[in-house]
């Protein structure tokens, strides 16, 4: 059943990985006999994708879920549970040192480098072992002190541990128990869009909207997405949190109420998907079932999302001829150089804000900031300028031929209702900030 592997890898995905969790676990404790789950982690893959391209980041995937596959047994089960994270559940083991030796024995294995187009590279794991059930009884709860002994073993420089006692567990216990809760968070009604105006600079006129998701968690309130949205990527649930907010973003960016031009909704969009095959039908779904024509869609991406250029030009630029626009979020923080801008599949570039905010206080992030604005319109590329919040900061911006700006000078991120009655509203914001500016648009 293909629904129930990893697409790439070939191993269970998290689902079926946590039902055969469950159910042998469930066998281990009528049987009285001893499971182990061992949790491997992939160091510093972030940083593989980003010097060496996602595509070589794929190998390094399918390598590690090979070598992991080698060294299982006929009743073992080995699984893909998040972006980089792997499992094996290890039924009817003898001891604590059976585990043992096959978490070594795949160290071993993992010593041989990995070789694709003159990369060479071998592979830095980290592992986390708990015990059915000297360490927990119950599927999800393995599955926390397996992840606790991992996250223990890199904090302490250890290639892997095993999971420390019950009593010790209680420092990191929030963060498994956030894990379990965002599963549930879109079927409370926990989760919603924000929205932060973005203005065109030449005269201040209203183009659209960033769409940021919110978390107000019913057990702990308000969520970080600095918290969330990492764990989302981390456990495997980015892609259902995405998938909500682009249809979300739609559906109310389609009921504002608005005079004059069409106005754009950015959405952005995690790095690992901007280079899955099924995104551009995800967006065609979500087009045919909330698009408008008063709606222009936009997707942030981050540069580092186009390390692996081939494969994104493909998925890109089917979305882009559908009429969507590609946005470059955070430009300027990667890995940009003068061949970036050949032939890249966007329509805009954020600048970051790091850059913005300190274009008042130091030469270097305003000359970063103009050359980056005339860089981008050689290549007909928009520019947006994020976390404009004063006048002066403004000001300078319209003069180096900035396109788009956002941030508190502008309005803060807003309800979909509060953003609504703030378009109304808006005009009469315009001649304050015209007056404050004391610059003329």
């Amino acid at each position: 059943m293909t629904e129930l592997k990893d697409e790439l890898t070939g191993l269970h995905n998290r689902r079926s990985f946590l039902s055969l969790l469950r159910r042998h676990i469930g066998f281990a404790n009528d049987r009285q006999s001893l499971l182990a789950l061992v949790v491997i982690d992939i160091d510093g893959f972030a940083q593989i994708n980003s010097s060496s391209g996602y595509a070589f980041g794929d190998r390094v995937l399918q390598h590690l879920a090979a070598q992991i596959e080698a060294v299982t047994r006929a009743q073992d089960y080995a699984a893909r549970i998040g972006d980089n994270r792997f499992a094996v559940i290890l039924p009817r083991i003898l001891n604590h040192g059976h585990a043992e030796l096959a978490v070594q024995k795949l160290f071993r294995l993992l010593e041989i480098p990995i070789e694709s187009e003159g990369t060479k590279l071998s592979l830095p794991v980290t592992a986390g072992v708990a015990l059915c059930p000297a360490h927990a009884t119950h599927a999800e709860y393995l599955l926390r002190m397996a992840e606790l002994a991992l996250a223990t073993a890199r904090m302490e420089g250890r290639r892997y541990l095993f999971a420390p006692d019950v009593p010790q567990t209680n420092a990191l216990s929030v963060l498994w128990d956030l894990e379990l809760e965002l599963a549930g968070a879109i079927d409370r009604g926990e989760m919603s869009m924000y929205y932060q105006p973005q203005v065109r600079v030449s005269d201040l006129q209203l183009i659209g909207a960033e769409a940021l998701m919110r978390w107000d968690s019913r057990a702990r309130g308000e969520v970080s997405p600095d918290v969330f949205i990492p764990l989302a990527e981390r456990t495997g649930q980015i892609k259902k949190l995405t998938i909500w907010a682009l249809n979300t973003a739609l559906r109310q960016a389609g009921e504002w109420r608005q005079a004059g031009e069409p106005l754009s909704v950015s959405v952005n969009l995690p790095g690992e998907m901007a280079s899955q095959r099924d995104l551009p039908d995800l967006v065609e779904n979500a087009l045919q079932l909330w698009g408008k024509d008063q709606v222009r869609l936009m997707l942030e991406i981050t540069e580092r999302s186009l390390m692996d250029r081939e494969r994104a030009q493909e998925i890109l630029g089917r979305i882009r001829d559908s009429g969507v626009r590609i946005s470059i979020d955070d430009f300027g923080t990667g890995y940009s150089c003068l061949a970036y801008f050949k032939n890249i599949p966007a329509d805009e570039l954020k600048i970051d804000q790091s850059f913005v905010a300190a274009m008042l206080t130091d030469t270097a992030s305003a000359d970063i900031t103009t050359l980056i604005i005339e860089l981008a319109h050689r290549f007909d590329l928009a520019v947006v300028a994020e976390g404009v919040e004063d006048p002066a900061t403004y000001a300078l911006l319209k003069s180096g031929g900035c396109d788009i700006a956002q941030g508190f000078l502008f309005g803060k991120a807003m309800a979909s209702s509060e953003f609504e009655g703030w378009i109304v509203g808006y005009p009469r914001a315009v001649a304050n900030i015209k007056t404050n500016a004391s610059v003329e648009v």
